[in-house]
C-alpha cells in the first residue's frame, strides 16, 4: 500500500456552515464534480488514492467528513445522526458547494447514507457508485450486533480513548475492513481512530451513531431507489463479512440503473482504499461511458 502524507492533505481541507451544522471535506482538482462517502471509522481519507489517481484540471473530488470523524466536529447528543440525518448532511454539502450535476461513491456505512441521498437528488446524479456497504435488511450487520450492543452500554467512552493509543488493536479492529491493515500507514490510523475514538465525548458520539444504525431508514426510501435509473455501478469484495456478496446483488435487483457488479476477489469492505488501482479503472470507465 501506497504511503501518504496526511498533513499534506489537509492543504485541501475546506470548511461548510451547512444547516444541521460545520461540515469538513477535501476539495481536490477542479471541473466535473464527484462527491465520496466514507463509513464508520474511516473519513475521507479512505479516498485519498482514488482522488489521487483521479482529480485532476477536468475532474473535482469532493471527499466529505461525517459528524465525528476526519476533520467535522460530532453532532451535539441531540442532533440527527440516523442514517437520514448523515444523509442530509451530505445533501446539504452539495447545496453548499452549488452543484447542480455530479458523480456520487459511497462505501461501508456511507453507503446507506448515499443511498438514501441519492433517493432524494437524483435528478442531480449523472452516475451511481456503491462499494460494500449497508443495505435495507442488513442495516446494522448481524455480525456487528456486538459493537451495537456495547455502543448501547455505553462502553465505548470507556475503552475508545484506550484504544486509540494503541495502533495494534486500532489495525485489528480495521482487518474487518482490510486484509492487510498492517500496511495503513501509521498517520492514517492515527487520523482514523483518533477523531472518533480519541476522547470519551467521541466516543460517545460514535456510539450514538451506532445505536442509530437501522434499516428502517433504507425502507423508507425502498420506492424511489426502485425508481432510480441514474446508471449505478456496484463494486464488491468477495471476502467481507459483514456484508456479503449476496446484498451486492440484492442492490442489483432493487436499483434498475444498474450497470452490472464487478467482484474484486479476496477484497474486503474498505476495497476503495487498498484495491484502488481496481477500483479506479472500474470507476473511470462507468464514469466515461454514462457520465454525462
Amino acid at each position: 500500500m501506497v504511503a501518504v502524507d496526511v498533513a499534506a492533505w489537509q492543504s485541501h481541507r475546506r470548511e461548510a456552515a451547512t444547516p444541521s451544522g460545520p461540515v469538513s471535506y477535501l476539495d481536490v482538482g477542479e471541473g466535473r464534480a464527484a462527491v465520496f462517502v466514507h463509513g464508520l471509522l474511516a473519513n475521507g481519507l479512505l479516498w485519498r488514492r482514488v482522488i489521487s489517481a483521479v482529480a485532476s484540471d477536468q475532474r473535482r473530488c469532493i471527499a466529505i467528513d461525517l459528524p465525528g470523524h476526519g476533520g467535522t466536529p460530532a453532532a451535539p447528543a441531540g442532533a440527527d445522526v440516523s442514517l437520514t440525518g448523515l444523509a442530509q448532511r451530505v445533501i446539504e454539502l452539495c447545496d453548499y458547494l452549488g452543484l447542480e450535476r455530479f458523480d456520487l461513491v459511497a462505501n461501508d456505512t456511507g453507503g446507506a447514507v448515499a443511498q438514501i441521498a441519492a433517493a432524494h437528488m437524483a435528478d442531480r446524479l449523472s452516475t451511481f457508485t456503491l462499494t460494500n456497504c449497508d443495505t435495507e435488511g442488513n442495516t446494522p450487520p448481524k455480525v456487528f450486533s456486538p459493537i451495537t450492543f456495547a455502543a448501547r452500554l455505553v462502553v465505548l467512552p470507556r475503552v475508545g480513548p484506550l484504544l486509540a493509543t494503541r495502533r495494534r488493536h486500532v489495525r485489528g479492529v480495521l482487518k474487518v475492513g482490510y486484509r492487510h491493515p498492517g500496511r495503513l500507514p501509521d498517520d492514517v490510523v492515527d487520523a482514523y481512530s483518533k477523531p472518533v475514538l480519541g476522547t470519551a465525548d467521541a466516543a460517545r458520539a460514535l456510539a450514538r451513531i451506532i445505536v442509530r444504525l437501522s434499516s428502517d431508514d433504507l425502507a423508507a426510501v425502498r420506492p424511489q431507489l426502485a425508481e432510480l435509473s441514474v446508471p449505478t455501478l456496484i463494486v464488491w469484495g468477495s471476502a467481507d463479512v459483514l456484508f456479503p456478496p449476496k446484498w451486492a446483488y440484492r442492490l442489483a435487483e432493487l436499483i434498475p440503473g444498474t450497470t452490472g457488479v464487478h467482484m474484486i476477489d479476496g477484497a474486503r469492505m474498505h476495497l476503495p482504499d487498498e484495491y484502488a488501482d481496481e477500483f479506479v479503472t472500474l470507476l473511470c470507465r462507468h464514469w466515461a461511458t454514462y457520465g454525462a
